[in-house]
């Protein structure tokens, strides 16, 4: 039997995640990309060693297409926005986040939260991401070659083919 648990942050609680990234941020601060990276990463495997509930999985799903995204050479995101991604995982370095890791069950809800408030900060970029993601699987299968061999000037070109077909067309 499972049941089904809605909650919504009112501006209050907000404000209290708000200053919690604010904290994170200072505590992040001297790190480098790969060091922040790398703390997302951890996070992703000490979820893995314990059981949390599936919503939470899906959120950490999230946050590897934002690790991906940063990591991504073929995407090659412009610094502005690899710097805006990077912030939002700047939480993830802080080991005093809001909930302990360590608590069964719950321990990783605040990251989940965290991560659902960076997803909508991000959603263009991510949009955009999973967009290029899925041209590239597909535009290597169709040529018979490594997804990895594909970058963002075959993903442009590839869009403006597909744009200037459909116009044809019309």
């Amino acid at each position: 039997m499972s049941i089904t648990l809605n909650f919504e942050l009112n501006d209050r609680d907000l404000a209290h995640f708000q200053a919690a990234m604010d904290r994170s941020k200072k505590a992040a601060e001297g790190k480098t990309a790969e060091e922040i990276v790398a703390a997302s990463v951890a996070l992703l495997d000490d979820a893995q060693k314990v059981h949390i509930p599936d919503f939470i999985k899906e959120r950490l799903l999230r946050l590897d297409d934002m690790i991906a995204m940063v990591r991504d050479t073929g995407w090659a995101l412009p610094e502005d926005d690899k710097q805006r991604v990077l912030t939002a995982l700047m939480y993830f370095c802080d080991p005093q986040d809001v909930i302990p890791d360590h608590v069964e069950v719950l321990g990783f809800l605040d990251d989940a939260v965290m991560i659902e408030l960076s997803v909508r900060e991000l959603k263009h970029e991510l949009d955009a991401y999973d967009d290029f993601c899925d041209y590239r699987a597909n535009e290597a299968s169709r040529r018979g070659v490594d997804p990895a061999t594909l970058g963002r000037t075959d993903w442009l070109d590839g869009r403006r083919e597909e744009l200037i077909e459909r116009m044809h067309q019309r």
